[in-house]
């Protein structure tokens, strides 16, 4: 490790941008105590998407928010200040995300309720077009004006609006309405590997140019065939970086801890996971283990350490502090 002015230089923050427990209340939450390191972490948790309604998600954030402050292992994160102190420990802080605007059930001022039981990101949709926006669909005709009210709320509430699941027209429009910053919490770039659930190049610009950061994931069928190596990881990295520079790249892996399970959702679910998710078989995932290698592949590429410093979670952590409330 190198060694700063006085001593050993400590180890950057790690920002996992979305991870998806079992949406089950009893969920094992302990598995996010996986992604501790020395110089702390912080996890983003999906909490739903498009099957559930308001109560399944505020009922599963209650159960899970009570056995998160119990475990010495975790800190609920209300603010980057959490975070930080997170870092000092070497604790997990963690927040939640929601990959839908569904579980809304049309009603803007949820936004404010989901935000204060935690829920600091949020896609307007999740692959298929739904009141808000599309993706998958044949036509991806952008925000519909519901959607851009949802954008325009999500600021005045300080929740982070997300474009990944979203298609390329909604993601631009996303960029276009939004006064803060906006993500893509686990994308990959479209211009290594086309699949629909990557990003253009141009949406990378327009993300990059709202203050943004795009976060390079670890499913194996964004990152090329069915591929969920560092290697592929960091070739998609280095591709953003080339693009839109190392302060608007990120990572987060979309790991699902009930994999098995999520596979066979996908298989029997054509109507949300069309062939491009199923055509090489069951789909793998960088594991939080894998995640914590990024800093030395990167190093090991002759990244400097600010760069890793950004890329790893200190981008993902500015934006926070510019748009959180």
């Amino acid at each position: 490790m190198p060694n700063g002015p006085s001593g050993p230089r400590r180890p950057p923050l790690l920002w996992e941008q979305h991870c998806c427990l079992p949406l089950r209340k009893h969920a094992d939450i302990g598995e996010l105590a996986r992604y501790r390191r020395p110089g702390g972490s912080f996890v983003s948790v999906n909490v739903g998407y498009a099957p559930h309604r308001a109560d399944d998600v505020t009922g599963l954030i209650a159960s899970w928010r009570e056995r998160i402050a119990a475990d010495d292992r975790l800190r609920p994160a209300v603010g980057v200040d959490d975070i930080d102190a997170a870092g000092r420990a070497d604790e997990v802080a963690v927040a939640f995300d929601l990959e839908d605007s569904g579980p809304l059930e049309g009603q803007l001022d949820r936004v404010r309720q989901f935000y204060e039981l935690g829920v600091r990101t949020m896609l307007p949709s999740y692959n298929n077009r739904n009141a808000a926006g599309g993706c998958l669909d044949g036509l991806d005709e952008g925000l519909t004006a519901y959607g851009r009210a949802l954008i325009r709320e999500m600021n005045a509430v300080g929740m982070v609006a997300d474009g990944s699941h979203c298609g390329a027209r909604t993601g631009l429009d996303m960029c276009e309405v939004s006064e803060q910053p906006v993500i893509y919490s686990h994308s990959c770039m479209r211009a290594l590997w086309d699949h629909p659930r990557n990003i253009t190049d141009e949406q990378a610009k327009a993300c990059a140019a709202t203050g943004g950061v795009v976060g390079i994931t670890g499913v194996g069928i964004f990152l090329g065939q069915n591929d969920a190596s560092i290697d592929a990881l960091v070739r998609h990295i280095d591709h953003a970086v080339d693009l839109v520079g190392p302060a608007h790249v990120g990572v987060s892996t979309d790991y699902p801890f009930d994999h098995e399970d999520f596979n066979a959702l996908i298989e029997g679910s054509p109507e949300l996971f069309p062939d491009c998710y199923t055509r090489w078989g069951p789909i793998t995932f960088m594991p939080p283990e894998g995640l914590l290698t990024v800093e030395d592949a990167l190093l090991g590429r002759g990244y400097p350490d600010d760069a890793v410093t950004a890329i790893l979670g200190g981008n993902f952590r500015r934006v926070a502090a510019q748009v959180w409330r």
